[in-house]
């Protein structure tokens, strides 16, 4: 075929690809561009020499058409790698598609949240408030870190929250980063106090994050806070197992009664993901009333398996990429996936985010799924705001004298009063 446009000529090969359902058509022009067309999959275009390739993945229908093309070996591997990453974005769309009921949409529940959140406190500024404030410190210059607080920000400004962030140098001494705390903590214009973790290596950070006035503690990490949502009383909670809570809730998945398995023991999400899964519902902290069981690292494989197949919600927080298996959960669970891992493609070679459920399987099997990304990260920004807001409530109450006030954590006796 000739091309008056760009002055190629065109040798067809056709392949009638059985297994697929499929016919692939690869071209070759003179000047050695390579097309690839197929019926069943969407057209992708590829930047070298503006090659466009359609294809299905069979292997056999691929080698097919390379030899009665030609084709270089070269070639060959740049189209395989083509035709695989092309098939692999339409298996997750036609994924996404076909199980889009069972797939937990955690971008659209945060910004749902974001904007009740924006709506609340534009009635609390209406009534004459100042609006809530938020201090991030950023220590070191861990660009992933420096990516989450850039979102923390965008977010903040979305919901009305103004924000700050103060960025310290790697080599910054603890003593200096407990001062910054300080100051922040005698700042009555401060709202919710943010250490972004993790700190370098030679600082203490269970040290860093008691440091944190409690009240202004929006991570929920201070053992103050965690003391009393343990204790099922209202306190500033972590902000990823209170986002998966109110994913559970608006969802419409039941925790009552229900086996709860958490895989992970973190202090940050694991451990307070197992109290809030089976404290009283009818507490302060609204819990679920599941009975749950915590798998870690010493859990062994087989009882790993045991447990997971016994769990009508599943809770994964351990980062170990796609560690949870169709074969290891039973048909209709509720999958929550908070890991996330970066991993390196072995067609493509580029690297890709997955979490620690395997959820193009799993998802055959379960009721509900979070992927990743956009399934609990998004909540955990949400969860964040919320706190803030609720953290410059509290502080007005706390000036007027209405609820119980901190004293300031004594780092050496490692003693808190809590003044009624």
């Amino acid at each position: 075929m000739y091309e008056p446009a760009t002055g190629r000529r065109w040798i067809h090969a056709n392949v009638n690809c059985r297994a697929n359902k499929a016919c692939m058509c690869l071209s070759s022009s003179t000047d050695g561009t390579v097309l690839a067309d197929s019926k069943r999959q969407s057209k992708m275009v590829f930047t070298a020499n503006s090659k466009m390739l359609y294809s299905c993945a069979k292997q056999t229908c691929l080698q097919k058409c390379f030899s009665l093309l030609s084709v270089t070996p070269r070639e060959q591997q740049k189209l395989k790698v083509l035709v695989m990453s092309s098939v692999r974005k339409s298996h997750t769309a036609s994924l996404s598609k076909k199980y889009a009921s069972k797939i937990i949409d955690g971008k659209k529940i945060a910004t749902q949240i974001q904007a009740e959140i924006k709506y609340d406190i534009q009635r609390w500024l209406a009534r004459g408030n100042r609006g809530p404030h938020l201090s991030v410190l950023l220590v070191g210059d861990n660009p992933a870190s420096a990516v989450y607080v850039s979102n923390k920000l965008k977010a903040a400004k979305q919901t009305g929250i103004s924000s700050e962030t103060i960025v310290r140098p790697t080599k910054t001494s603890e003593e200096e980063v407990l001062n910054i705390i300080r100051e922040l903590n005698d700042n009555p214009n401060v709202d919710g106090i943010l250490v972004q973790l993790p700190l370098p290596n030679h600082m203490n950070e269970r040290k860093v994050c008691n440091a944190i006035a409690p009240h202004k503690d929006v991570d929920g990490f201070h053992v103050v806070n965690v003391g009393r949502f343990c204790l099922d009383m209202n306190a500033l909670m972590p902000c990823t197992p209170l986002g998966i809570m109110e994913l559970l809730r608006r969802t419409g998945i039941e925790t009552f009664g229900k086996n709860a398995v958490v895989c992970g023991r973190s202090k940050n999400v694991g451990m307070p993901m197992a109290m809030l899964l089976h404290a009283d519902g009818v507490g302060e902290t609204q819990a679920g009333d599941a009975t749950v069981t915590i798998c870690h690292r010493h859990t062994p494989a087989q009882q790993l398996v045991e447990f997971t197949k016994m769990a009508d919600i599943l809770v994964v927080a351990t980062g170990i990429p796609h560690l949870i298996t169709a074969d290891m959960v039973k048909e209709g669970v509720a999958i929550i996936d908070v890991g996330i891992s970066r991993i390196k493609d072995p067609i493509t070679g580029r690297s890709k985010l997955v979490g620690d459920v395997d959820f193009d399987r799993v998802i055959e099997k379960a009721s509900y799924i979070t992927p990743v990304p956009g399934g609990v990260g998004p909540m955990t920004v949400a969860m964040l705001m919320q706190n803030t807001y609720m953290a410059a409530c509290s502080q007005i109450r706390y000036e007027t004298g209405t609820i119980p006030q901190y004293q300031t954590w004594d780092d050496e006796s490692e003693n808190v009063a809590f003044v009624i």
